[in-house]
């Protein structure tokens, strides 16, 4: 990493800065999101105003608190339970949902999936993994009677209505009936296809207004699910689980992934995810959901989970039959080509953007990512099955597109080598407190010889967009979980060649409780490639000579620590990146001769001065910056 990789980083520090000061709200736009806050608050009181007005209305009674007390008599029960006495008793049994992908436990309790596994995929620790059992999640609509009883459909009891049919593509169908005292009853219906993690879930009712209120026209929902830790890395893993969801007509947002977070959202939602750093469960209505509130909260280390994600929302609903409320639900992996399958399906505003859920990096990171970097590794899948021949085969191909930059920064960095006495001259010549001076002479030399300092800048530049895309790829890359290669036994984890119990303040918490073999490498190898460079970098006391050289070694040590944890097919890509380099340092060095590289610069000075002074707008802006400031300091004095 030479001066030109530093200047890369401050600009883009800079455009981010920039950035942000463009976008920053006038005081109308302050205005308006204040008026738009207030309204919110307002229907925030008028529904808890609502709330409390049925609670007080003829004595309701929660039932769900008389579920477990003995109630013998068919009056009591009337009374608790409403219509739904019938359904306050019975036996919790198991209906089994299974394909090819997923194995579903379906309880007549409360209806609902109580258990979901992955039948292609085991923990880190060769156990079937399980996204959820009945004690770690919940999901239940909540029911108001016509006698003004509250119930909640997670505690009643439903009855499987027949056997699970299977139609001619093998789609299977079971139906769980919530009954009532009268000819109304709820039905719970679910279809799994043959193939998929998507599976279809509806709510049909059957002459349910002659036991709700009338006008009923939405239920209230909520849904709840810890997030099991999977993986060997608590807090890898953890820093990429997140609850994301999608507005209606508009795009995926998140809460927090780094402290417990809670949001009140009026708009219209598509889908609800919990996301762990592989695998989620995601709840997709047909129409929407609304008045929804979301929460994370984050769960202990050693606990055994990541976090507990619980969401209260409302949804549509027809009493009378004439429409069914439709949802899906998705059990599945956190893979790109398999979500983005479902995202075709829709499009205008009911596109789904699953995708969205995989941190493939914001912008133009992002953007590599998706039309290049995941293209790239999934032609290169289709033919080799070992992933750590693939990331070095992929790593070869990007140092090959990139070679003309590398080249062009390398010949830079030499041209600024070789005028290096030239420079050494002008700084003996002009003394230090005459800094202007010294920058001015030095760009002047710079000019006359055809050599643009930003020359070496933007060839580095163009590259920071693969260097950080593959920072958000190898993480979320689910194609390399539990893949081995060489010593390391997870591709996306990390490769511990030596590991210890013993906590160190102001090291486990950063570094960890191992030391990770490719990290290790990948520091090495960076510290030669920056010892290299700094070979043929000129430094001066202009750039801060001492100082920038002490950066540049401390930035890998640094690094080090930052990737001890991360996924070992990140810093095995680094450090095979970092090996072609120096390579590719090497190469070059010896085709490039700097006694003729320096004569080619002087003949090229001889050659201006007999040609037109022409002045570029970069040495204009430059001397008159430089002129203001000569003004500045004369006035001073």
């Amino acid at each position: 990493m030479d001066k030109n990789t530093i200047l890369g980083f401050v600009f883009i520090g800079l455009i981010l800065v920039g950035f942000s000061v463009l976008n920053k709200p006038n005081e109308q736009e302050i205005a308006q999101q204040k008026r738009y806050n207030d309204s919110i608050a307002l229907v925030e009181e008028a529904k808890l105003a609502q709330q409390e007005q049925l609670k007080t209305q003829q004595a309701v009674q929660p039932a769900d608190s008389l579920i477990n007390s003995q109630i013998a008599d068919t009056a009591q029960l009337s009374d608790a339970f409403g219509a739904f006495d019938v359904a306050a008793r019975g036996e919790s049994k198991m209906v089994v949902l299974e394909n090819k992908l997923v194995k579903l436990n379906v309880s007549t309790k409360g209806g609902r999936i109580v258990s979901a596994q992955l039948k292609n995929y085991q923990t880190h620790d060769t156990l079937p993994l399980i996204l959820f059992n009945e004690a770690e999640s919940n999901l239940g609509f909540t029911i108001v009677t016509n006698n003004n009883r509250v119930v909640n459909t997670s505690n009643l009891f439903f009855e499987q209505a027949g056997a699970i049919t299977r139609d001619n593509k093998g789609n299977q169908t079971l139906t769980m009936r919530l009954k009532t005292s009268a000819r109304a009853y709820l039905d719970f219906v679910y279809v799994l296809p043959a193939n998929d993690y998507m599976l279809d879930f509806s709510l049909k009712a059957n002459q349910m207004n002659t036991v709700m209120p009338a006008g009923t026209n939405s239920l209230e929902m909520q849904w709840a699910s810890k997030i099991r830790q999977q993986e060997k890395g608590y807090t890898f893993e953890e820093r990429y689980s997140q609850v994301h969801y999608k507005f209606v007509a508009d795009d995926v947002e998140t809460l927090s992934a780094t402290s417990d977070d809670e949001k009140k959202l009026p708009n219209k939602l598509k889908w609800v995810s919990y996301s762990g750093q592989f695998f989620s469960s995601i709840f997709i209505a047909k129409d929407a959901f609304t008045s929804s509130n979301i929460k994370s909260v984050k769960e202990t280390e050693n606990s055994g989970y990541l976090k507990s994600y619980t969401a209260d929302m409302v949804v549509g609903f027809d009493p009378s039959g004439k429409s069914s409320t439709d949802f899906q639900f998705y059990f599945g992996p956190n893979q790109y080509k398999v979500l983005s399958s479902y995202d075709k399906e829709l499009e205008g505003e009911n596109k789904l953007l699953l995708r969205s859920i995989i941190p493939l990096g914001w912008g133009i990171f992002g953007w590599v990512n998706r039309f290049a970097i995941i293209p790239m590794f999934n032609f290169f899948s289709t033919f080799i099955s070992n992933f750590g021949l693939i990331i070095l085969l992929m790593t070869l191909a990007i140092k090959l597109i990139l070679f003309p930059l590398t080249y062009k920064s390398y010949i830079s960095s030499a041209k600024m080598k070789v005028l290096k006495p030239e420079i050494d001259e002008i700084n003996a010549r002009i003394p230090a407190e005459k800094m202007a001076e010294r920058q001015k002479a030095t760009m002047e030399l710079y000019g006359k010889v055809g050599v643009s300092p930003m020359s070496g800048c933007i060839p580095t530049l163009l590259q920071m967009p693969i260097l950080f895309a593959m920072f958000s790829f190898f993480p979320a890359a689910i194609e390399l979980r539990q893949e081995s290669f060489l010593w390391a036994t997870d591709l996306s984890s990390y490769d511990a060649i030596w590991s210890w119990n013993t906590y160190i303040p102001l090291i486990t918490p950063y570094f960890g409780n191992h030391i990770s073999l490719f990290t290790l490498l990948m520091t090495v190898t960076t510290i030669v490639y920056t010892k290299l460079n700094m070979a043929n970098t000129p430094t001066t006391d202009q750039m801060g000579g001492a100082m920038m050289k002490w950066m540049m070694y401390l930035m890998p040590v640094m690094f080090m620590f930052m990737f001890n944890s991360y996924a070992s097919g990140l810093s095995y890509y680094y450090f095979i990146s970092t090996l072609i380099s120096i390579g590719q340092t090497y190469a070059i060095r010896a085709t490039v001769d700097e006694k003729k590289m320096l004569a080619q610069l002087h003949a090229k000075r001889n050659a201006k001065k007999d040609a037109p002074k022409k002045t570029s707008s970069f040495m204009e802006r430059l001397e008159k910056m430089q002129h203001e400031q000569q003004k500045r300091l004369k006035a001073r004095k």
